[in-house]
């Protein structure tokens, strides 16, 4: 296990992931490794210093979304009943997904050529889902025979189409019917 950061590597790793997150999304991930220095404010040698390749910076990204998706599920199931826990969740994944398409599209593409990139972030985002469907199946809200693998498969399907469509309208519906089919009756 690695020693805590200063207070000032964290903000400059802090700064880097956000620049990073913000160039990801606008250009890809081809941008010089010098323009997310420069955006975030610090010299090239922090940059590698924190992140010694392209794939750890991407990775780093993603982190950072998924524990921020992952503290939202953790949310929502904490303050609302599950069944609105889920389709809240939902539907703000969707806002999401079609709000960052370009990092949508990098992910997409590090997905491709590695795909288990970000495995343990997906299960852990995929572990909250599913606590929040055993809280609803305990309230007898939903639905206890559908595993959160399906769900985080339907969504992985409206993402891959947030970035290639216009079909906003439709992901919402999908989300509907998801959340429609969860239901226990």
């Amino acid at each position: 296990m690695s020693k805590p950061l200063r207070a000032d590597a964290q903000r400059n790793r802090e700064a880097l992931i956000a620049a990073a997150r913000e160039i990801f999304a606008a250009e890809g991930t081809q941008v010089p490794f010098e323009d997310v220095a420069r955006r975030a404010g610090v010299g090239a040698g922090t940059l590698y210093r924190h992140f010694p390749s392209r794939e750890a910076l991407v990775a780093a990204v993603f982190h950072a979304e998924v524990s921020a998706l992952r503290d939202r599920v953790t949310h929502l199931a904490a303050t609302l009943p599950a069944d609105r826990a889920l389709s809240t969740f939902l539907h703000e994944m969707v806002d999401h997904m079609y709000a960052q398409r370009g990092l949508g599209r990098t992910f997409l593409a590090v997905a491709e050529h590695d795909s288990d990139a970000f495995t343990d972030d997906g299960a852990a985002l995929e572990r909250a889902v599913a606590a929040l469907l055993r809280q609803g199946a305990e309230a007898g809200v939903l639905r206890a025979d559908v595993s959160a693998g399906t769900v985080m498969l339907a969504l992985h399907g409206i993402s891959t189409a947030s970035v290639r469509s216009e079909r906003r309208e439709e992901s919402d519906g999908v989300v509907r019917l998801i959340v429609d089919g969860l239901r226990s009756v």
